[in-house]
This record gives C-alpha cells, sequence and structure tokens, in this order.
C-alpha cells in the first residue's frame, strides 16, 4: 500500500489498513527526526566520548595556544589548563553552532511536516485538535527555548571540555568490561530510575505555587506544546534540572556510552511529549506513558508530573483522574473532587475535555470523557451540595 504499486481500494478495511500504515510510518518519522533534534547541545558531548572511547581515554587534546613571544599560552589559558577546560572557547563555540542548527533545522522541519502541512485536518494527529497556539505564542516559545538551549549548549561545552582534559571529578569510564558486564548493563536501570523519579519530583515541587508562579509558570504558557517547547523553560529551572541529570558522571562508575544511551532515550521523548501529537508507546514500553500524558499535564496543568514512567503518578496520587477537577489555580497534583467545586470550575473542566482527542488515548477511547447524563447529574449535585 505505501511502498509499491497500490491495489485499487474497494471497502472500508482497505481505507483503514492505508490510514493505519500512514499513521504507522508518521510514527516513526517524527521518531527518527526526534532522535536528531534531541542531542541539542550534548551532540559534542557523544562525540568527545567516542574520540577518546577509540583514542585512549587519558588522552588530552593537543590544543596548545602559542604567544608570539614563543611562550606558551596566557594567564587566561593557564586558568583554562588548571581547571581541566582546555581549548573551551572552541568547545563552546562547536556546541552552540550545532544545537542552533539542529533545532532550527531538525525542529522546524517537524513543525511543518504537522502544524503546517497537515494543519486543516488536526484531528488525524494532534492531541488537542481544536486549538494552536497562536503566532506570538509560537515565536515566544521559540525565543524561551532559544535562550535555555544555549544555557544547554555551553553547559554541555563545558563538560565536554572538561572530559576532554581528563578533568579530575569525572566518573566517568571507556572499557566496556572494566567494572564487570553486569555493572554495564545495570547501570543503564539506574541512571533511567534515579533521573525520572528525581524529574518527577523537581517538576512536581516547581508546581508548588511560588515556584509554579515564579518560574515554571513560563513552560506553562504553552497550553498546547509544540516540538519547540520542550526547552521552552525558566533558565534557572533548566540548569537545575539538567545539573540533577549529570550527577550520576560524578558519583558513581559510569560508562560514557550507557549514560548517553538514557539520554538520548530521555530527550527523544521529551520533545515527543512536547510535540503535542498523538504517538502511542511501543509494546516493548509498558512503563513510557504515551504523549497524551504529558499533553494533558499541559492542558490542566497541575496532575501527570512524570515524564518517562507513569508509575510514580500512580504511586503518589498524582495521576489524572475522571472524578476530578483540574485548572492552573487548582494546586497539590490530587485535583478537586466533582463535589467540591464551583460551578464554573465544573463547567470549564468539562469544556477543557470536549477539546481533547478520543483517538490519542488507547483504543481510541476518551477515557476522561463525560456523557450527556453523566453532566447533568453532576450539574445538579453540584448546585445541590452548594444550596446545602
Amino acid at each position: 500500500h505505501l511502498f509499491g504499486r497500490s491495489p485499487k481500494v474497494t471497502n472500508l478495511s482497505d481505507i483503514s489498513l492505508i490510514r493505519s500504515n500512514l499513521l504507522f510510518v508518521g510514527t516513526h518519522f517524527i521518531i527518527l527526526n526526534s532522535l536528531i533534534l534531541l542531542v541539542l547541545g550534548d551532540w559534542i558531548a557523544i562525540v568527545v566520548h567516542l574520540v577518546k572511547h577509540f583514542n585512549g581515554a587519558d588522552q588530552a587534546p593537543n590544543n596548545t595556544v602559542v604567544r608570539e613571544n614563543g611562550t606558551d599560552g596566557t594567564k587566561a589559558d593557564d586558568v583554562l589548563e588548571y581547571l581541566n577546560l582546555k581549548g573551551l572557547p572552541h568547545y563552546l563555540s562547536l556546541a552552540i553552532t550545532g544545537s542552533f542548527i539542529i533545532y532550527f533545522g531538525v525542529g522546524g522541519f517537524i513543525h511543518w511536516y504537522y502544524y503546517v502541512n497537515k494543519r486543516d485536518r488536526p484531528h488525524e494527529w494532534k492531541c488537542q485538535p481544536e486549538k494552536f497556539l497562536s503566532p506570538e505564542l509560537e515565536l515566544h516559545e521559540i525565543f524561551v527555548g532559544g535562550f535555555s538551549m544555549l544555557i544547554m549548549s555551553c553547559l554541555s561545552g563545558i563538560l565536554s571540555c572538561y572530559a576532554m582534559n581528563n578533568g579530575r571529578l569525572l566518573t566517568l569510564y571507556y572499557r566496556w568490561d572494566e567494572y564487570g558486564w553486569w555493572w554495564f548493563f545495570a547501570q543503564i536501570v539506574v541512571i533511567f530510575l534515579y533521573q525520572d523519579y528525581l524529574t518527577y519530583w523537581l517538576h512536581r515541587i516547581y508546581h508548588w505555587p511560588f515556584l509554579y508562579k515564579h518560574f515554571h509558570k513560563l513552560h506553562h504558557t504553552y497550553k498546547q506544546p509544540t516540538a519547540f517547547s520542550v526547552t521552552a523553560i525558566h533558565p534557572v529551572e533548566i540548569l537545575h534540572v539538567q545539573l540533577t541529570m549529570l550527577l550520576p558522571i560524578f558519583t558513581i562508575p559510569t560508562h560514557w556510552a550507557a549514560f548517553y544511551f538514557v539520554e538520548i532515550y530521555t530527550y527523544a521523548h521529551g520533545i515527543l511529549n512536547h510535540s503535542g501529537v498523538n504517538i502511542k508507546s511501543f509494546w516493548w514500553q509498558p512503563w513510557q506513558p504515551d504523549t497524551m500524558f504529558h499533553d494533558n499535564h499541559h492542558q490542566y496543568f497541575h496532575v501527570n508530573f512524570g515524564f518517562n514512567i507513569g508509575l510514580w503518578d500512580v504511586i503518589h496520587g498524582t495521576y489524572r483522574r475522571k472524578d476530578r477537577v483540574y485548572s492552573e489555580e487548582i494546586y497539590g497534583g490530587k485535583g478537586k473532587d466533582f463535589k467540591e467545586a464551583s460551578q464554573l470550575e465544573l463547567e470549564k473542566d468539562i469544556a477543557e475535555r470536549k477539546l481533547e482527542n478520543p483517538n490519542a488515548y488507547r483504543n481510541n477511547v476518551h477515557q476522561y470523557d463525560l456523557d450527556e447524563r453523566e453532566i447533568t447529574d453532576l450539574i445538579r449535585q453540584n448546585k445541590k451540595q452548594k444550596s446545602n
């Protein structure tokens, strides 16, 4: 149907097959592009570790600066060399330049493929098909995302330079079996669980009223997120999160390939989760929520705080529930019971539910949908509760 000469379409089953195949190809298309976009500033770090892996972990770069009078270096160079940051400007320029080329090139292509090319049929692919960001907000998220990405790129450039100069504080290693094969594979699970659970709590903490209003609210400016919003985060918050995720390479024996394998997975799904595109996790990812999970977070604000493991929200009671009302003014992650909600809160929540795409849920069934009878009963019970 897709790659050869198509047979004649004679019935509805053929049409359904073609649509399912197109959806399959489209899903893999955005995942492939996301894997390219995910590296952002970390592309240079991966290159550095590949060089050290094949050329020897203890080999430092030969980038000595020679003065006009024949002596080596300057005072600034001496300081950088002492800090294991020899050649830092070179690494920074590469990290920043490459990041922005990837960000606007690949990110822009994903945006065009869905938000421009398929804008007239959003019910086929969009989590919130009735709503799009305004052109002003699209530019805003690109500006904020670009600035925060600049910070990430600088951090990655510094870390790459430090690693290439054999930084003393790093606990990275390069021989596959240096700590045994069992640890090589076990550390992937350990790092993944550490990063995802810590970022769950960091995310939830940034939804506390003070931190939300002064930092995280910026990210929630984009109620219908796109791929560009993945880095559209307050600089303080994104730096905090990135440093937390980097802790393993300073604290436990970590093979560089294992660490960046987890980073690639995490960043790829970060882009997918913010894409606003209906993408479901694969059969081999029972832990991974569909993209609708995080899209719900942007639509309803203080709920579904996890990223790559939905179980954290289930354990801590912050997983979205059908019998709860959520809004930007309802903090805590548990929502508000229908009986406790005001009439206005209830009506707003019901209206939001109608904006969701049923096809973005498993089996194409809107699990939070309320039928007319349920809505009528809720409103009647709510009015009765308030009158009493």
